[in-house]
């Protein structure tokens, strides 16, 4: 518990035998659930988190938003914080987050990774990537957003009610701030965290991703 409130932890994992031991020795313990979605590993990623006790789905159905999907519907928190398997966002941050999101009264709080601080967590291209998407995020919605593809989030779980979530790949990480966004009712804000080099091997392919992801948002804007 924290403030009174629940806290589920929810980590979609692809093969992230490397980091996600990291990543749950360094939960904070006042997490009431952690929730790691088993995208399809071929590894010990399920072994790993059992042994540790996180809650363990397993979504055959590959896709980063399909797994968030799976964890959103098997959470009981009352407030949602979400991480990569793979240690590049800060578990220790989580304190941190939720105090922001108290302050701030807010049901929607994105954690951007910029500025990168970590010269070795993001290459140029990736950079320049994200800008690319954050700019087209903020124009077509009227919204200054600094990091739309940041994958770690801090909202209310009742908002999941009130938002049409589509995408099954990672589009899906611009589409949840797009219907918080979208939403009069939903206080949007954001703030920076410490973003460091990830463990294990690399499953997003930037071209690919980057491009769907573009078309995803005018998609998204104007149908």
């Amino acid at each position: 518990m924290y403030n009174n409130q629940r806290i589920t932890v929810i980590m979609p994992c692809l093969n992230e035998e490397q980091g996600i031991e990291q990543v749950l020795q360094r939960m904070p313990p006042f997490v009431d659930e952690v929730i790691v979605v088993d995208n399809g590993s071929t590894d010990r990623t399920s072994e790993v988190a059992t042994s540790m006790g996180a809650y363990v789905i397993r979504e055959d159905a590959r896709g980063y938003g399909r797994a968030y999907k799976r964890g959103f519907a098997h959470a009981t928190g009352d407030v949602i914080v979400t991480l990569d398997g793979d240690h590049s966002y800060p578990p220790d941050a989580i304190s941190y987050l939720l105090e922001a999101f108290r302050h701030l009264d807010v049901d929607f709080l994105n954690a951007s990774r910029f500025p990168v601080r970590d010269p070795e967590a993001m290459s140029f291209k990736h950079k320049v990537g994200n800008f690319i998407l954050s700019i087209a995020m903020s124009l077509l919605y009227f919204r200054w957003v600094s990091d739309s593809q940041s994958g770690m989030w801090v909202f209310r779980r009742s908002i999941l009610s009130n938002m049409t979530l589509e995408s099954d790949g990672m589009a899906f990480s611009e589409e949840i701030k797009i219907e918080a966004l979208k939403n009069s009712k939903v206080r949007f804000a954001e703030l920076s965290i410490h973003y460091t080099s990830r463990l294990g091997e690399i499953k997003l392919n930037p071209w690919r991703d980057g491009f769907y992801n573009l078309w995803f948002l005018v998609k998204k804007r104007f149908t």
